[in-house]
């Protein structure tokens, strides 16, 4: 999490279930409204508009932004989510305004803070520190930041969760699925239970401080053989189930290093893929958030600074063997190996290869000619990705070929795909094909 450009405003979280409900009610309401605008105007000039035009316009992504800043919690989550996973798929205007959801600084009005803490710390929970900054120096879906220093002299980053988030958590999950599938963006023949399931069980996970704690100290464990990485420390005394509390590390946001040297950039960006390299073949857990707010940068030691441990899951061993086969057969370019890989791990249905064999054979020529080469690659450059957007969103337009990859598959591919954004946000040049060739040897 970090520090937004804009000043932050105090806005209370609606906490009570009826006062979510009402929250998604009037962006349902605000949608329709904008639907039945714009499809008149478009019936005015001419046009016959289609469903997913009328939805997937600026003002709509507007009203979406801005109701699901105001809720926070599992329905802030899921539209950063969106923003991360689909930004290169979406309109550029549109992938803007749901991106500024990863920098919204709302944040609880001091009374509503006072009375978490107090919830939590007891009425005196003041008396435990020298000074507690009631304007937090970040806010994010489910909780924010506020920095403080203990009688002891000890300064400490306050996580704070938002009251209510761990109980809305299903029903709003559920609420933003019913929006898609009324909006018709859904088709009614997928089947997204099992990922409304997963997407409940990790932001279960995620609302759960005390597991988080946990997984900070244990991934402080696990790289602790790398200085070049900075984990801030537990501190259990002041640590509950709704507020985290752990050391003050210093840092600046990562991609604020775009406008540093180069090499630099390079150096940094190939740290990066080192460790999601490891955490998906050596540790068999990964932290699966990329938002840039969770790393950080340290430019008098050259250290990162990892974040946010929430999202911390398991990796299943089918899906380490399964990554491994597809980088393997795209390290040999077998492109007839990246095909079956693809289709026996489940990130592509057999549909898509049956009714789109040339389109998918393309997609497939323009990753490996692009990733494969034994050369510095320009993860700035990103010239080939309106060519796999348009063969992809071409294949998209056919309802029979949409389907869902496992689950886990999903979040694993959301960090390294996150990963590969903060690279173009860096411009970095790394030799790909040389990490990954050496991370598989490694890990054999």
């Amino acid at each position: 999490m970090s520090d937004s450009d804009n000043p932050p405003r105090h806005r209370a979280v609606p906490s009570g279930r009826i006062s979510r409900l009402a929250g998604f009610g009037r962006l349902a309401g605000g949608v329709a409204g904008s639907m039945l605008g714009e499809g008149a105007r478009r019936l005015a000039a001419g046009q016959r508009p289609k469903l997913d035009e009328l939805i997937l316009t600026t003002g709509n992504a507007r009203r979406l932004t801005e109701r699901l800043a105001h809720l926070r919690g599992a329905a802030m989550k899921l539209g950063q989510m969106i923003s991360m996973d689909a930004g290169d798929m979406l309109p550029p205007e549109l992938s803007q305004i749901l991106a500024s959801l990863r920098d919204q600084a709302n944040f609880m009005p001091p009374k509503q803070l006072d009375k978490v803490l107090a919830a939590e710390w007891g009425k005196d929970w003041r008396k435990q520190f020298r000074r507690f900054e009631p304007r937090p120096i970040a806010a994010a879906s489910i909780g924010q930041v506020h920095r403080a220093v203990t009688r002891d002299g000890e300064t400490l980053a306050i996580k704070v969760q938002y009251p209510g988030v761990a109980e809305s958590i299903d029903s709003d999950v559920d609420n933003v699925a019913t929006l898609l599938r009324v909006s018709g963006l859904l088709p009614k023949e997928l089947d997204i239970g099992p990922l409304l399931t997963a997407a409940k069980e990790q932001l279960h996970e995620e609302a759960d401080y005390i597991r988080e704690g946990e997984q900070m100290m244990l991934y402080r464990e696990r790289l602790a053989d790398l200085p070049v990485f900075v984990i801030p420390e537990l501190h259990k005394e002041l640590t509950s189930e709704r507020i985290l509390a752990m050391s003050f590390v210093e840092g600046i946001p990562i991609e604020s290093l775009e406008h540093e040297p180069q090499d630099l950039r390079n150096t940094v960006f190939e740290q990066m893929m080192r460790l999601v390299a490891r955490e998906l073949f050596e540790f068999g857990v990964m932290q699966t958030d990329p938002n840039f707010a969770n790393f950080r940068y340290q430019r008098d030691t050259g250290r990162v600074v990892l974040l946010d441990f929430g999202a911390t899951r398991e990796v299943d061993d089918k899906i380490r063997i399964a990554y491994r086969r597809l980088l393997e057969a795209g390290l040999a370019e077998d492109k007839l190996g990246i095909k079956q890989e693809a289709l026996r791990a489940g990130f592509m249905s057999a549909a898509v290869v049956e009714l789109y064999p040339e389109r998918v054979d393309r997609m497939i020529d323009i990753i490996v000619n692009e990733m494969s080469q034994d050369a510095p690659f320009d993860f700035g450059d990103r010239s080939f990705v309106p060519l796999l957007r348009d063969e992809g969103m071409a294949i998209a337009q056919d309802r029979r070929t949409w389907h869902l990859p496992p689950v886990e598959t999903l979040f694993v591919q959301r960090k390294v795909s996150g990963t590969a954004l903060l690279g173009a946000r860096l411009k970095a040049v790394v030799n790909v094909r040389a990490v990954v060739e050496e991370v598989l040897a490694a890990t054999a």
